[in-house]
């Protein structure tokens, strides 16, 4: 299938790894494939452009972006001209993917804490306890902790390790009593050659390779076999388990793994998925725990799961600070309004070792908590106390001081979202459709009123602001918006902000 371009329109959608890439013309010699999600990320079939255009099939295709034309491999839905970016995304909210309400309102509110970059897989109940006495101790104000991988007997059995954890609803309670929400992370995986794989063997929930035996995939942590989670034995299998850990007073999961392409199109599962329909059996299964967290879905716009970017680096690259703003507005434009701009610092923990051994940029994690302040979800996991300095403490500090000020309105956004989908950080050219503001991709609304243009490069003090037309204030200060460019110096703020003047 092959359609023309309308003059100047510009697409945003797909991969939301491709957030720098936006938008999109007819002319930017770029293919998108989602018919097998290849990307760390969320993937969804489903593009919108400036002009209020879609093009949206549920199963996913690959779109060819050249030559002033898109062309498809196969045929998809291309709606009528709705008008413009808001109006377009809305009326596919409305026909394609109806959104079904929130994830838990904590998640939104004080900052996350993940005990990943701080334990790695050493996790345990002395050094848990431990992080989460000194973020109080800080006067962090206490939120969700999530205990990351290695709190668990092994992959499938979902116990507390209990040489790890000696009193592990001792544990839970603590947290509980300080203010604290607690989540395990979980995968779909099973260790091989152990007492669960063997009960998952007995029962068949797990997927198979064509000619009949055990599926071992290998991933970023070895070889496991793979639950068949379109089998509905394997998810009852799964749910007795975190069942057992609920009533412990766990209170949700972090849903890791499940990526498209740790899946082949050959497996063998119950219902004959295919590798992004096995991924979305995944992420449906989180969507009864309000407290959940995901990293990679496929075709999940919509849906009240909390959606994660990919473990950035601690970079100014693309694949650390420089794409987080980018990747997170290519989120809500694709559905997934619920976001949050990995760990402050970067997740990705090898590379944060080796940052480490070179000594952490303080600027840098200063940045990305700046970026974070006032996106949907705030998240923690290097501690800030135990890495820099002073002044860099109080710049950080200053983040989640200014988040306080700003977390009615944050919650206010994600409640809408839950019911219209508009996403809750957006872009300026869905807000400001009459100004020349579809390639602005470096800064954002927080809903319709607040402009927020954080700095992500090393070394500078202040950026270009692309200012709509109106009046805006900044400090006190009014400034006539003439939808162009303008130099500000960030200051003593915690963050670049504007607010439209009515």
């Amino acid at each position: 299938m092959k359609f023309e371009c309308l003059t100047d329109e510009y697409w945003y959608g797909g991969c939301v790894k491709d957030g720098t890439k936006m938008p999109l013309t007819g002319f930017s010699d770029h293919t998108v494939d989602t018919r097998v999600n290849r990307t760390p990320n969320q993937a969804m079939p489903f593009f919108v452009s400036n002009k209020g255009r879609y093009i949206y099939k549920k199963e996913g295709f690959q779109a060819t972006f050249a030559g002033g034309m898109i062309e498809t491999d196969c045929d998809v839905y291309v709606s009528q001209a709705y008008g413009d970016l808001k109006r377009g995304y809305l009326k596919a909210v409305e026909k394609e993917f109806p959104f079904a309400g929130t994830p838990a309102p904590q998640l939104f509110q004080a900052p996350i804490y993940n005990t990943w970059i701080e334990l790695t897989f050493h996790q345990n109940e002395q050094d848990i306890l431990h992080y989460a006495m000194d973020l109080l101790e800080h006067r962090m104000p206490p939120g969700v902790i999530m205990i990351d991988d290695g709190w668990s007997e092994y992959y499938g059995n979902w116990r507390f390790h209990l040489g790890k954890f000696p009193d592990p609803e001792g544990m839970i309670k603590t947290l509980h009593q300080k203010g604290f929400q607690v989540m395990l992370w979980l995968c779909p995986f099973v260790t091989a050659d152990t007492v669960a794989f063997r009960d998952a063997l007995a029962k068949d929930i797990l997927i198979k390779r064509a000619d009949g035996e055990t599926y071992i995939v290998r991933w970023w942590n070895g070889y496991s076999a793979v639950l068949d989670m379109s089998n509905p034995a394997a998810v009852s299998w799964l749910k007795e388990q975190l069942d057992a850990l609920t009533k412990m007073g766990i209170d949700g999961f972090k849903f890791d793994a499940g990526d498209s392409f740790y899946y082949l199109e050959e497996n063998v599962t119950f219902a004959g998925t295919t590798p992004n329909e096995q991924s979305a059996c995944w992420s449906s299964f989180g969507k009864q725990y309000p407290y959940n967290e995901y990293r990679v879905t496929f075709g999940e716009a919509g849906a009240p799961l909390l959606q994660r970017l990919c473990d950035k680096q601690h970079s100014w690259t693309g694949e650390g600070v420089g794409g987080l703003i980018q990747d997170s507005l290519l989120q809500g434009m694709t559905g997934h309004p619920f976001s949050c701009p990995d760990m402050i610092g970067g997740g990705e923990y090898a590379n944060f070792g080796e940052a480490l051994k070179k000594g952490v940029d303080e600027e840098l994690f200063i940045r990305h908590a700046q970026i974070a302040a006032l996106m949907p979800a705030m998240q923690f996991s290097a501690s800030p106390f135990r890495l820099l300095g002073e002044d860099s403490i109080r710049k950080v500090m200053d983040c989640v001081e200014l988040r306080k000020k700003y977390t009615e309105k944050i919650r206010k956004l994600v409640e809408q979202a839950g019911k219209t989908g508009e996403p809750v950080i957006r872009y300026m050219a869905y807000e400001f459709p009459e100004d020349p503001a579809e390639e602005v991709i470096d800064q954002f609304m927080l809903g319709e009123d607040l402009l927020v243009a954080p700095i992500y490069e090393k070394g500078q003090t202040g950026r270009e602001v692309f200012l709509p037309r109106g009046t805006w204030m900044r400090n006190g200060i009014p400034y006539t918006g003439r939808g162009e460019k303008i130099w500000a110096e960030q200051g003593d703020d915690p963050l670049i902000l504007f607010e439209k003047s009515e």
